[in-house]
């Protein structure tokens, strides 16, 4: 099978230089990324004011079509784009969650890379066989804000059968009108899911969703299934191991599980975590080209060799990753010494604005935890727990704490600071010390689940780690750079 798929790759060949040197499209897509990456729009809390100038581009551009489609509950248009003369349609749609941006960013990246002069070869080859439309941030009001449900309060995609929300009816609508031969269903997944029984991210998951409750098999879905194994092989190259399989229990309220019913091939991709990267870029250009290579095997059928049977070879989906997990501290209670794993994830808090966010972390879990894994993995085993104290001189100002030699504190075993003038606004600090108002008590110290991690990390008697907010801070030693956002300001 292996090797079936090895020469499926093969295939995937053209011309990059004028003397018609072959290299594979893939690696090709994801070296020269830089050159179509919309550069509007690198972070995730993008809103619909950010994409309505990169839609309005294609207006009256040779060769693409905008349509208005549908509108939001609060007003916002929603616009599809399409391109291609070729008699298949490939319908992309994006961020039916408004949390969900990832893929949304990547359709402007492909867009880019269509309305370029380069790979013209290639985009003949897609464009006489598809017509593509894409449907970019299908749930503007909800990006607006950056939460999952619209302005009803209603997850659009449990809304295919009732079709109470517009933006719901403007999906089916949208979808019936093209009766698309294929369909990819763009969201974002938490980045807490692994690939099953492995310490990686599933950084990309796939599902080829059911249309009954019989899990059964059509063309439809299987068509939908060998452009996921083609997808995957393709992840695998630049994500290794990064890959999961969604459960593909029957939804009957899912657009998934019913476009696939009504004859689409649907391919659902759920964008997750990779290390360190934050704002999901790497993500999204792993989006852009498997998507890429994906159309591109439509359009010339070579999917269609694919044996289904590798689907099942994916890894499920599994939801066993923290931010951090520290392995077998000691902890001290009511006079005993017991042996604790420490899950620690740092939950997103959108500003006002919903443009940026801050941290605030909890202890997710703790015990044995020796079937999870983290993001950062500390063997903690000889290492005590012990809590932090507070800085004995209370400063007048935020501004002060810049004159602080913050790690020398910090190895003094001092966690928090007192700060006379707070404004009220204040709920972090970008420094690695907790501040708290000149009357708040900082409660008996105890490692509970659901709790806000701050304590030290001693051996001999030295403090060698800090935990402040749920960030792992070492003390001793030659200092690396560490990944810190944001400590607390506790009133």
């Amino acid at each position: 099978m292996l090797k079936r798929l090895l020469a499926l790759q093969a295939l995937l060949f053209f011309s990059c230089t004028s003397e018609a040197q072959t290299i594979n499209i893939t690696d090709t897509l994801y070296a020269t990324y830089g050159n179509y990456q919309e550069s509007s729009i690198g972070k995730r809390r993008i809103k619909h004011q950010d994409i309505q100038p990169l839609i309005d581009q294609y207006r009256g551009k040779e060769g693409y079509e905008v349509t208005k489609v549908g509108t939001s509950i609060e007003g916002r248009p929603l616009h599809l784009i399409s391109l291609g003369n070729g008699s298949t349609d490939v319908f992309l749609w994006s961020q039916m969650h408004g949390d969900e941006p990832t893929a949304t960013q990547a359709i402007f990246d492909i867009l880019n890379f269509f309305d370029s002069k380069d790979f013209s070869g290639e985009k003949k080859a897609m464009l006489d066989e598809l017509r593509i439309h894409f449907l970019p941030m299908l749930n503007p009001d909800g990006a607006e804000v950056f939460q999952r449900r619209n302005t009803l309060g209603i997850d659009i995609n449990r809304d295919a059968l009732r079709l109470q929300s517009p933006e719901g009816r403007t999906l089916k609508k949208v979808r019936d009108s093209l009766e698309a031969d294929f369909g990819f269903n763009l969201h974002d997944q938490s980045i807490y899911y692994n690939a099953e029984r492995t310490p990686k991210p599933a950084t990309i998951s796939y599902l080829a969703p059911a249309f009954n409750y019989e899990k059964d098999i059509n063309q439809v879905r299987a068509d939908a299934m060998r452009v996921i194994v083609f997808m995957n092989d393709i992840i695998q190259k630049y994500a290794p191991g990064q890959v999961g399989r969604y459960n593909d229990d029957f939804e009957p309220r899912a657009f998934g599980d019913n476009i696939q019913k009504w004859g689409t091939s649907t391919i659902l991709i759920e964008s997750g975590g990779f290390p360190g990267d934050t704002e999901k870029q790497e993500i999204r250009k792993l989006n852009y080209v498997s998507i890429l290579s994906a159309i591109y095997t439509i359009a010339t059928g070579q999917y269609k060799d694919i044996p289904i049977e590798a689907y099942e070879n994916i890894p499920e989906n599994d939801r066993k990753l923290f931010d951090l997990k520290l392995e077998g501290l000691s902890y001290n209670l009511l006079g005993n010494e017991y042996t604790l794993d420490l899950g620690i994830q740092r939950t997103e808090i959108d500003n006002s604005a919903h443009s940026d966010f801050w941290n605030r972390s909890t202890i997710a879990d703790q015990g044995d935890l020796s079937t999870f894994y983290g993001y950062q993995v500390l063997d903690a085993s000889g290492y005590t727990a012990v809590p932090g104290k507070i800085y004995p001189k209370t400063l007048n100002s935020l501004e002060a704490i810049k004159g602080m030699d913050l790690l020398q504190v910090l190895k003094d075993g001092y966690l928090y600071v007192r700060v006379a003038d707070l404004a009220k606004s204040n709920k972090f600090v970008q420094y690695p010390i907790n501040v708290l108002s000149t009357n708040y008590k900082i409660p008996e110290f105890r490692l509970t689940v659901d709790s806000n991690p701050n304590f030290l990390l001693q051996k001999n008697g030295i403090n060698e780690y800090a935990v402040v907010n749920g960030f792992l801070i070492p003390l001793q030693g030659q200092q690396k750079d560490f990944r810190f956002k944001n400590a607390l300001i506790l009133r």
